[in-house]
Formats: structure tokens, C-alpha cells, sequence
């Protein structure tokens, strides 16, 4: 029974092979897929390295958006900014006025006039700002200036002070060892009005002498109205300058301040109209 079982299995299975065989194309099996060849593998490549640039491209734009700020929202716009096409007006040119002075001829002396104008503009606005009672003693045009030449003025002055102080020379000591530099300021001085220098060393440096002397300036100028005034003391710059209580030196100083240009009074530059000339025609002749 078993090789009855057995053999009949056989049959079936013979019958079967055959008839799949009957249905199998004549070329063989045919598949989709197919060994690679180098242009395949080229081809391969080529994608993948398409792929990943176009993933790093599309990583960067996601970066880009994260870094990019937020936009406010409208209620946090304050102040919208308008931008101009066509502007009207025209930037103001900043005045750059180097005055002349009695240290012109000192080497170095250029950046001594610009530290003194730049400490005026900061730290010593009041003096522009007072118009001293003596004023036309050493100035006569300060009063129509403009804040400019009025520095000049004040940049000069002391240029003229620092004859008479130091002989313009920045490393001068006077008074036994007590006053520094072009215009010979005492360290205690200097401390009680704030300046940057403060000891005799430091105001041995032109600059920072002058702007300590311009900060001192500052206070006892407009407190007092003047440069070199005595009433029941001196008062102004003589308040704590030397030279400055000597009349011969104050009319030597001020004397040179008025020749300078921006003391010289300027009237209108504009040339005056001729005076307008009509001619008469006579109707008398010769013979009359």
C-alpha cells in the first residue's frame, strides 16, 4: 500500500513538472532584474550625489529660516522708517576751523590747537556760550561769531597765556615744583576741578593740560563774566592764571588776539551797489 501510495505521488509529480514546463516561454524565465553594468553603477552615482546636495540645500534653507529674526508685529512698530528717494536737504558739512596761534611754530603743536577745540566742544560749551564783559579788549568780532571762531578765540587766547607761562614748552616745571606743563596748573587744582590729569607728570602732557585748563575755564568764565577783570580781586581767566593779573601782559596778549582773523570784525562781504546816476538831457542850446 505504502508503494502504491508512493508511486501514484511520482505520476502526479511527473505530470505536473510537465505540464509547467509546457507553460515556461522559450527564451527562459524572464525577470526585472538584470547584473549591473559600469554605466549602471555611473548612473547610481550620479543620483545619490544629486540626492545629498539637495538635502544639504534644502538643511541650509532650513537653517537660513531659523537664524532669520522674527518679524515684529505691527502694534510693536513705533516708529515706521520712511525711506527717501530724493532728499531735500543736503547733510550739514561739519566746521573744521583750524584757528592760528601763538605755538604754530612748535613742532607737534597742530594736535594742541585740535585738543583744545575738541575740549571746548565737550567738556567746555559754556565758554562759547558767555560773551565776557571785556570781550572787546581782546576780541572785538566775538560777539557776531559764530560757536566756531568763538573757540578760536579761546584756543588762541590761551595760546597767547602759554607765552608767558611756559614759553610754550610742555614738560615746564615752575613755582618749586608746584605748577605743570604749557600753562602751569598745580595738581591740586586739577584734582578739585575733576580734570583727567592729576599729578604733575600727567600735566606735563600738552593735550591733557589744555583740557584741564579749559575745565577750569569753563567755571570761572561764565561765574565771573570776564577774562581779566579787578574789582575786589581778579576775576575770569585771572582768577587763577598769573600773567593774567599783569596789565602790561594783558595788553600784550590781547593785543595779538585782536589781530587775528577771527577777532577782526567782518562786515557784509557783498559789494556795495554804485550809487544810481541819472543824466539830464539840457534842451538849452549853444547860442542861447
Amino acid at each position: 500500500m505504502f508503494a502504491i501510495r508512493n508511486l501514484l505521488g511520482g505520476i502526479f509529480a511527473i505530470t505536473m513538472g510537465t505540464a509547467a514546463l509546457a507553460e515556461w516561454p522559450v527564451g527562459g524565465p524572464v525577470t526585472e532584474i538584470r547584473p549591473l553594468s559600469r554605466a549602471d553603477v555611473v548612473v547610481l552615482r550620479t543620483q545619490a550625489a544629486l540626492t545629498r546636495a539637495e538635502d544639504a540645500r534644502l538643511a541650509a534653507i532650513a537653517s537660513l529660516a531659523e537664524a532669520r529674526p522674527t518679524l515684529r508685529p505691527v502694534y510693536m512698530v513705533r516708529y515706521p522708517v520712511t525711506i527717501s528717494q530724493n532728499p531735500t536737504l543736503r547733510p550739514v558739512m561739519r566746521t573744521n576751523y583750524i584757528p592760528d596761534t601763538r605755538w604754530d611754530f612748535v613742532s607737534g603743536s597742530d594736535s594742541w590747537t585740535r585738543a583744545a577745540l575738541a575740549s571746548l566742544r565737550s567738556h567746555g560749551s559754556r565758554m562759547e556760550e558767555t560773551v565776557p564783559r571785556d570781550i572787546d579788549a581782546w576780541c572785538p568780532a566775538y560777539t557776531e561769531n559764530p560757536p566756531h571762531l568763538r573757540r578760536a578765540f579761546w584756543v588762541g587766547m590761551m595760546s597767547a597765556l602759554a607765552k608767558h607761562e611756559s614759553t610754550y614748552r610742555p614738560t615746564a616745571v615752575g613755582g618749586g615744583d608746584l605748577w605743570y606743563g604749557l600753562l602751569q596748573i598745580y595738581p591740586d587744582t586739577a584734582r578739585r576741578y575733576g580734570c583727567r590729569a592729576t599729578t604733575g607728570e600727567e600735566l606735563k602732557d600738552p593735550e591733557d593740560n589744555l583740557s584741564c585748563a579749559i575745565r577750569i575755564m569753563n567755571v570761572t568764565v561764565p561765574r565771573d563774566n570776564a577774562i581779566a577783570i579787578r574789582d575786589s580781586r581778579w576775576r575770569g581767566v585771572a582768577a587763577d592764571w598769573g600773567p593774567m593779573t599783569h596789565r602790561s601782559k594783558i595788553a600784550e596778549m590781547s593785543a595779538w588776539t585782536r589781530r587775528q582773523e577771527y577777532c577782526v570784525s567782518r562786515r557784509s562781504i557783498r559789494p556795495q551797489a554804485r550809487p544810481i546816476v541819472q543824466a539830464t538831457l539840457s534842451s538849452m542850446s549853444d547860442d542861447s
